[in-house]
Order: structure tokens, then sequence, then C-alpha cells
């Protein structure tokens, strides 16, 4: 069985499917209401797909609820460790240090 993106997918998706099965609607109408790929969707849920910004908000538009609500709480720790992400405070910082040099 595969294996989530990272932490953050994996929430996204765990906080999507419960929505829609709050609704008792299945994955193939969700995704024809916003616009997709079944399959495509199925991975949002599985936490193997990565939607961007618009498919976000199209589906919780169709879930009826706000997108923060899907993200809310996912941070830095939420992404793989792959990926490093610093803040900007963290580039200002090293940048002023460099600049002292």
């Amino acid at each position: 069985m595969p294996v989530p993106l990272s932490d953050a997918s994996r929430v996204l998706g765990e906080r999507v499917k419960d929505r829609r099965t709050r609704l008792a609607l299945s994955q193939e109408e969700i995704a024809n209401l916003a616009g997709m790929n079944v399959s495509n969707y199925g991975k949002i849920e599985r936490g193997l797909g990565n939607p961007n910004f618009i498919t976000l908000v199209r589906i919780a538009a169709v879930l009826g609820i706000d997108p923060a609500v899907l993200v809310q709480g996912l941070g830095a720790a939420s992404l793989p460790r792959k990926i490093q992400a610093f803040t900007a405070a963290d580039f200002i910082r090293e940048r002023r240090e460099r600049q002292s040099r």
C-alpha cells in the first residue's frame, strides 16, 4: 500500500474524507462537483496527491467549508523531511549574519 507524501498530505486527506463521508457523498460525486478527475481526488484523500491552491479551494467549496479548515494546524513540521522549510525570520537572520562577516 502506498505511503502518504507527508503528514500534511495524510491529515489533509483525512479531513477531506471525513467531511465527504459526513455528507454521505461518494468520491466520484465530490470529484465531479469540483471539476476534477475522480482518480486524482482519491489520491488526495489517501494522502498521495498534492493539490494546488485552486483545487484545494474547489474541494472546500464543494464540501461547504472554508479552505482554512482543511489546512489548520499544518506547518513545517508536517512536511516531508527532505523538504527543509525556512521562515522569513530564518532567512533574515542568516542574511544579517553573512553581511556582518
